[in-house]
């Protein structure tokens, strides 16, 4: 049986499912379509702290879906603008189970990751399979992967 990681970029899945579709994504529909490729031994969802009561219902949802949710602060900066980015923590962790895995499931619209998905088939000949929003994910990053699918109403609550 193959083993799979899955991590997820909560805020870009958020705002491109809502951007493209007007509706969330279904964290227990891709849960369940990842788990029928083999075991998932790993699954990490990076979201953003905001003290919130929805954010922690739907945190704890995930949680009860197998994930471990990882949480940075939300940070509003002087000019109104705000800071929240997991770039580089996906990236650790991603690097850190790839030679221990199968598949690498990478939940993003994200060009900066195309790197990372080229090092991890090359150097560990992981599989990396990317979800995203077709017309909001990077070209790069769909040309990275091993295998892209398509987030579409399938996939959305």
């Amino acid at each position: 049986m193959k083993k799979i990681a899955v991590f997820a970029d909560v805020q870009n899945i958020y705002y491109t499912c809502r951007q493209a579709y007007g509706r969330q994504f279904n964290y227990k529909a891709l849960m369940t379509r990842v788990s029928e490729g083999g075991e998932i031994v790993q699954a990490n969802a990076y979201a953003i702290e905001r003290n919130d009561d929805g954010q922690r219902k739907f945190q704890d949802a995930l949680r009860h879906l197998g994930f471990d949710v990882k949480l940075k602060p939300f940070i509003q900066r002087s000019d109104g603008s705000a800071k929240g980015d997991w770039d580089v923590g996906i990236a650790i962790d991603v690097l850190d189970i790839a030679p221990d895995v199968d598949v690498v499931v990478l939940l993003s619209g994200d060009g900066d990751f195309d790197l990372l998905l080229q090092k991890i088939r090359q150097s560990y000949k992981t599989k990396a399979e990317v979800y995203g929003v077709p017309q909001l994910t990077a070209n790069a990053l769909i040309n990275s992967a091993s295998l892209f699918h398509r987030i579409d109403t399938d996939l959305l609550l």
